[in-house]
């Protein structure tokens, strides 16, 4: 049984609300009184994707101490920018191609996937990364998998979100039918917890740490920034069900 906790849009910026937002959840996820074998973070790490942003996101995350008491797992967002992202978050070389990255545990494995498009608020897996997740796939040998990014592929019911969600929907929903071995999709930009399904499995949209997206029918303006913030556990059992759970940190 695989054990994930998921976090999303934090839109660090140097503003004293969004550190605290993001420590506020950090803070419920580290003192945990039971492990998770892993920390989501699908994109928008950053608002406006500069160096600094992504140093505040490092210390918050622990990932230049190790500080975090699991591994912390990250794939970028529309917000974000990849070489300040490759450089100051990950302690990487700068570089523009697609951010991908796998994590390997026991039973199952994750896929992070940039589904950032530079210079637009869209979304797009191109076709880099999806030579990279059939690669990657196939080294996996039939280990179940869970796939995360930051664009949901599927309208989500409001026009803000649906207006910039993932491009070429198509071109997934043939990746999945042609790989049994994928057990769900994980994503975040929508500011608002989800549970839908695309090509026949589970697609969860993580909460936004910085504000919540007010539905059309609970009133006027999109943003809740009064709303705490929020995360998610996700649960793929042994018998390869996605399980979600939902959570704001007050």
């Amino acid at each position: 049984m695989l054990v994930l906790a998921h976090i999303s849009d934090l839109h660090l910026d140097g503003t004293e609300r969004a550190t605290e937002r993001a420590e506020r959840v950090r803070d419920r996820l580290w003192d945990l009184p039971g492990p998770v074998d892993a920390l989501l973070v699908t994109g928008d790490i950053a608002d406006h994707g500069t160096e600094a942003e992504y140093e505040e996101a490092a210390r918050i995350l622990g990932l230049r101490d190790r500080g975090a008491p699991f591994p912390v797992l990250t794939c970028p967002g529309n917000h974000d920018s990849r070489a300040p992202y490759r450089k100051a978050l990950l302690g990487e070389p700068a570089g523009e191609g697609p951010v991908n990255s796998v994590r390997v545990f026991y039973d199952a494995a994750v896929l992070m996937c940039d589904s950032s498009v530079p210079g637009s608020d869209e979304g797009e897996l191109d076709e880099e990364t999806y030579a990279w997740i059939e690669e990657t796939l196939d080294e996996l040998d039939g280990l179940p998998a869970l796939l995360a990014f930051h664009h949901p592929p599927v309208a989500l019911h409001h026009p803000l979100p649906d207006a910039y969600r993932l491009r070429r929907p198509s071109a997934l929903a043939a990746l999945l039918e042609r790989r049994s071995e994928v057990a769900g999709i994980i994503t975040g930009h929508a500011h608002t917890p989800a549970a839908t399904t695309f090509g026949g499995l589970p697609l969860v949209v993580g909460p936004g740490v910085t504000w919540t997206l007010r539905l059309p029918w609970e009133g006027e303006g999109a943003a809740d920034r009064e709303a705490p913030p929020g995360f998610a556990f996700h649960v793929l059992d042994d018998e390869g069900r996605l399980t979600s759970h939902f959570r704001v940190a007050v």
